[in-house]
């Protein structure tokens, strides 16, 4: 069992950067690949960014793989997920989640992940 607290969402101005942290309780939190998604309201959860997923270190959606640095610091079960140049597109609720995926497919999807945090709200005004 995982347990994920994600925080440092908040309300930013466009081209501002902002750091999240995916805080994970466990002993075999090191075991489990880590994405983060991100969800608007009527949308569908989007793909971010994973790291430690089966096939490689990490993995970012293409548009993103610029402006947001995925890292892991297993040693106090955290990841991060640095965001910059930010835009009002970037504003939604942001997740962490826990889970092995083991293709690129399945990294991407919010279906193969077996724990999930509570998010974290990130507002970009423009």
């Amino acid at each position: 069992q995982v347990q994920l607290v994600e925080s440092g969402g908040g309300l930013v101005q466009a081209g501002d950067s902002l750091k999240l942290s995916c805080a994970g309780s466990g002993r075999t939190f090191s075991n489990y690949a880590i994405g983060w998604f991100r969800q608007v309201p009527g949308k569908e959860r989007e793909f971010v960014a994973a790291i430690g997923w089966f096939g490689g270190g990490t993995y970012y959606k293409f548009s993103l793989k610029d402006r947001f640095i995925i890292s892991r610091d297993n040693a106090n079960n955290t990841v991060y997920l640095q965001m910059s140049s930010l835009n009002p597109e970037d504003t939604a609720v942001y997740y962490c989640a826990a889970g092995t995926p083991k293709s690129h497919v399945q990294v991407t999807s919010p279906s193969d992940y077996d724990y999930w945090g509570q998010g974290t709200q990130v507002t970009v005004s423009s």
